[in-house]
Order: structure tokens, then sequence, then C-alpha cells
């Protein structure tokens, strides 16, 4: 078999944008609903986690913060565009260490969107002007904002060994402080440790009790359980065929229904994203423009299969 130009497939996983390894045709996944649109805050974060899948730490910058002034042109367009957004979203590295986050949410929920901010709900999110913006925005928007906070494991030494001594504490410090602010919180944590969902789902619940935090640890809404990103592990590629063996649909999978934009240092304008777990595959980079993103994306990486397809992940709310 070959491909469209006449080319003979390739003999590795994941080399050739519509062809797998053995010769079939690689799904694709048309942009159907768009629900969510993600913003990169920016890579710098102030801590450095031992998998963080898009290497954040308080020295990378190779996402550089996205301003207002950047974020305005994207909330008009989804207008112009017709999308159906319910929800902007802000990821990072670490969202509030970005100065514009409160005026860029404020944005989104001023224009009648719901607006999630993902956090570690540490140092950063506890400077007194960050307090003040997002107590003035729990109080104008009430629950249509939601900090959802990486919590990796509900035991203590386990998240710190993935985040550093004394983070668990320092997390669950800002949680209380969430709590007592009435500011809708979630929770994402991993599953890399739980062989057993229940058992991680019950261990959360335990968590949340303790602590008098109002998250439903039995939601995966509420308690996101991200399965292990681990591009070393051997992954089968997704087929066109795949959809009906594995008995899903292409809407299942989060490049349906979000897209994320992003700048690059460096470069003059930001773009747009298929993923939010790709940001630095440049394949899955679509143009600068809402529009432009509206192409339909090829699964040409192990995370399509093991995190989205196989493990059905999404990281909208």
């Amino acid at each position: 078999m070959k491909d469209h130009a006449g080319h003979p497939p390739p003999t590795r996983k994941f080399m050739h944008p519509r062809l797998t390894s053995d010769g079939q045709d690689r799904a694709s996944v048309a942009l159907e609903q768009p629900k969510t649109l993600w913003f990169n805050t920016g890579t710098l974060c102030n801590i450095e986690c031992a998998s963080c899948y898009i290497s954040s730490s308080p020295t990378n910058d190779s996402l550089v913060y996205l301003t207002l002034d950047d974020v305005l042109p994207y909330l008009d367009e989804i207008v112009t565009r017709g999308w159906p957004i319910r929800e902007i979203a802000f990821t990072g590295g670490e969202p509030f260490m970005n100065r514009d986050i409160i005026s860029m949410a404020r944005e989104a929920l001023r224009r009648g969107y719901e607006v999630l901010i993902l956090t570690n709900a540490m140092v950063p999110m506890m400077r007194p002007a960050i307090q003040r913006g997002l107590s003035a925005l729990q109080a104008e928007f009430g629950d249509r904002l939601t900090l959802r906070v990486s919590l990796d494991h509900y035991d203590a030494a386990r998240h710190d060994a993935e985040r550093g001594k004394g983070s668990f504490a320092t997390s669950l410090n800002g949680m209380a402080w969430l709590r007592d602010q009435g500011i809708r919180m979630t929770v994402a944590g991993r599953l890399d440790w739980a062989a057993d969902e229940a058992d991680a789902r019950a261990g959360f619940a335990a968590l949340y009790a303790a602590h008098g935090f109002d998250i439903d640890a039995q939601s995966p809404l509420d308690t996101v359980l991200f399965p292990e990103m681990d591009e070393a592990v051997d992954v089968p590629e997704i087929t066109t065929d795949c959809w009906d063996i594995l008995n899903t649909s292409p809407a299942s999978v989060m490049c349906s229904s979000s897209r994320m934009v992003v700048r690059r240092k460096g470069a003059d304008a930001p773009v747009v994203l298929a993923c939010t777990l790709l940001p630095y595959s440049p394949g899955f980079e679509l143009g600068r423009t809402l529009e432009e993103a509206e192409a339909p994306v090829y699964l040409n990486h192990p995370h399509c299969a093991k995190f989205c397809v196989l493990g059905g992940a999404s990281c909208s709310a």
C-alpha cells in the first residue's frame, strides 16, 4: 500500500501523518462540536515536576506568557466562526504566574463563558493580588469559575515524590483558602500509582472529607484521573477501523471538541494547536486562526492512542 503521493508506508510507528507503519489508513478526528478553547498562559512554573508532560519549570519559557491582547481576537473569532464554545480554559505552566490571568479570565466570564483554570494552588495563587482577583471573580460570576487543582495523589509522600517535598501541604493550604472563599474547585490526579481506579477514588474521597472539600471523588469531571503518559511505552497506532473495533467514536476524543492557543518564544503571533498535550509537536500546529484550526487532526502520536483513544481521557470539564 502507498500513500496518496505514491510513497510506500513507513517502517516505524508514528512516522507518516496519514498511514500507519503497516500501511493502513491512520484515523483522523474532525472538529465537530468545539466546546472548549484552551489558552496556555506560558510554560513557566514555580515548581518542576518529575514527569511534567510539557516540561514546565521555573526556567522553561518555550511557551511565553500570553497577554489579554493575545486572547481577545480569539474570543472575537469564536463568535465570527460560530463555534458553540461553552468553556474557556487556562493552563500552563502555572497560570497564576501570568500577570494577565485575572483580566483574561474576567473577559471570558464577562462574555458569558464558563472559565476553568488549572493550578497547583501553591504560592503564585496565594499572592494577595491574585487572591483579591479570584475573590472578586467569584463574587461576580459564582460557579462559572472553576479552579482545577493538580493533586497527583491523595497520599502526601507520593504527591511530593512527583512535585517536591512539602508541595502536598502547600497545595492543601491553597485548597483550604479556595474552600473558604467559596470558589468552586475540582482535582486532577494521576493513575500511575493506583492499579485500581476505585481505590484511588476512595482515597481522594477520604481526603476531601477530612478537609471539608466539596468535591465529588466519584465524578470523572470533578476528580479527573489521568492515565500515565510515557512516550517510551509501546502503544498501537489508531487506524480508521479502530473506531468499530473499540466500539468508540471520533467524537469521544478531545480534539473533536477543543483547541489550544499558545505563543512560542520568539514568535510574532500566537498559534492554534490541535491538542493540549502536544505543544512541541509541529504536526499538531494548525495555524494562527480558529478558521485554520477547523482542519481534521490525524492521530499521529503515541499520546493519541494511549491517553485519548484507549485511555479515554479528556482535559476539559
